[in-house]
């Protein structure tokens, strides 16, 4: 678990490269004019939908970067129990063990 944070550190640093590459990207707005039918304004808005995502998920890894530095890494919110290092390996910024997620928000 120790070296977790500085995986959680690097995944954001990724994460955040991402983000910046793409916000340049879509600093280029194709032309939206009535019936150009421009394939580059739908891959415009898909680039905006993930960008929104992308966003998400870095605030999801910054929340897990605080909660370990609270001590509060890998312990689910709602239960208080351990999260199995299985889950946390594939959702680095869950906050709930698999019993508590199945049991629905």
């Amino acid at each position: 678990m120790a070296d977790r944070k500085a995986e959680l550190v690097m995944e954001l640093d990724a994460l955040n490269e991402q983000i910046r590459a793409l916000e340049e990207a879509l600093e280029v707005k194709p032309d939206y004019g009535m019936g150009v039918g421009d394939p580059a304004v739908t891959q415009w808005e898909l680039d905006q939908a993930l960008l929104e995502r992308l966003k998400i998920h870095a605030d999801g890894l910054r929340d897990a970067i605080a909660r370990y530095e609270s001590g509060k890494y890998g312990i689910c919110e709602r239960c208080g129990k351990p999260i199995h290092p299985d889950r946390l390996a594939v959702l680095p910024d869950t906050t709930l063990c698999i019993d508590c997620a199945q049991k629905g928000r």
